[in-house]
């Protein structure tokens, strides 16, 4: 069996690590396509380096651009790809734009498509992640879940064929690399930091990034907490704070606005840090995985499970409510539950994946 998978940002990178692993224990034969929608090194080379993720079979460099355009762009490369190469199937993850343009290629050519962190749902339709996953999951022959919550939200929408409830790959990944951070990472020592002695805080959405009383309002709501926060900035909110001249402010605050963060110095930080504030659902995970509280800073999540006893709770950008929790949380006594899987997705999918093929 042969299956392209597609890649082209951060969270993706960290999800196709235990995933190729686990395709060629499977002698599945995969070709790598990296869209390039994350291009410079601490964005994407880095994950390859520190995760073991073989080099990209291609990469398509189609870098930043508005939605259409970049969407457009790799829709026509990728095709070109697929029609080369006629893989069995064509593996995508998540929402980005990466995602929704490897689907779309794949079911016009008739190939199988297997969507993995399937039926995810905001129900916010003014995120453009929003409607890459529900287009998506509607082209997708092979719809891999990571929780019992993104099963019923299929359901409801009439997918009920080739679902597949197999757990999270991100945990897989933190399972894997934890121990590995622990030992080759120096970042809290660099950055003379004590564990649980600072905030970490992770901004990138476009609707908390693309309205500037937005952006603003939020970098002066982070300012006033008046402890440490570290901000690994995202290449998109670094240049729309140096677009409205908040870049320079941070120096005498107490943010601490740094460059992204690989993926096993991210781990070590967010293990750490008393306490999380961010609009990634990565992220949000990735706390409720080390029993880390978390604030999301956004009106809804995903992720809906990481509410569950309080370890994750969406503030949005109200600034009463964000000082509040941040002055006030403490870890709840319930420890997380075991919603994301057994840490074993990725042996999961590259398993059904094997059977599908050898049915056909």
């Amino acid at each position: 069996m042969k299956v392209v998978t597609i890649v082209g940002a951060r969270p993706q990178f960290i999800k196709a690590a235990p995933l190729s692993r686990a395709l060629r224990q499977a002698a599945i034969q995969e070709f790598l396509l990296h869209t390039g929608q994350h291009y410079d090194y601490g964005m994407s080379q880095v994950f390859f380096d520190e995760l073991g993720l073989p080099e990209a079979d291609i990469n398509l460099n189609v870098r930043s651009g508005n939605h259409g355009q970049q969407t457009g762009q790799m829709l026509i490369e990728i095709e070109k790809v697929l029609l080369q190469q006629k893989p069995d199937a064509v593996i995508v993850f998540g929402d980005t734009n990466s995602t929704l343009a490897g689907a779309l290629a794949a079911v016009k050519l008739h190939i199988p498509v297997a969507h993995i962190e399937a039926g995810l749902r905001s129900f916010n339709r003014q995120m453009p992640e929003e409607h890459n996953r529900v287009l998506t999951d509607h082209c997708a022959d092979l719809l891999f879940c990571p929780t019992e919550t993104a099963v019923k939200n299929l359901s409801k929408e009439g997918l009920t064929a080739g679902v597949h409830l197999v757990g999270d790959p991100m945990y897989d990944a933190v399972l894997l690399f934890s121990q590995a951070a622990e030992q080759k990472s120096r970042i809290l020592e660099t950055l003379s930091l004590q564990p649980r002695g600072y905030l970490l805080a992770t901004i990138h959405r476009a609707y908390n990034t693309d309205d500037p009383q937005t952006l603003s309002a939020l970098f002066h709501i982070l300012q006033s907490l008046k402890e440490t926060v570290v901000v690994p900035l995202h290449p998109r909110t670094r240049q729309k704070l140096a677009d409205l001249g908040l870049l320079g402010a941070s120096a005498h605050s107490n943010l601490r606005l740094i460059e992204p963060l690989s993926y096993l110095d991210m781990l070590v930080m967010e293990k750490n840090a008393r306490l999380i504030l961010t609009d990634s659902g990565g992220v949000q995970k990735e706390a409720y995985f080390f029993a880390v509280p978390c604030l999301t800073l956004r009106p809804e999540t995903e992720w809906v499970e990481t509410l569950t006893d309080g370890w994750n709770t969406v503030v949005g950008l109200n600034p009463a409510k964000i000082h509040h929790h941040v002055h006030s949380v403490t870890p709840p006594s319930t420890p997380p539950q075991p919603v994301f899987g057994d840490g074993r997705a990725a042996e999961k999918i590259a398993s059904i994946l094997y059977n599908q093929s050898a049915r056909r």
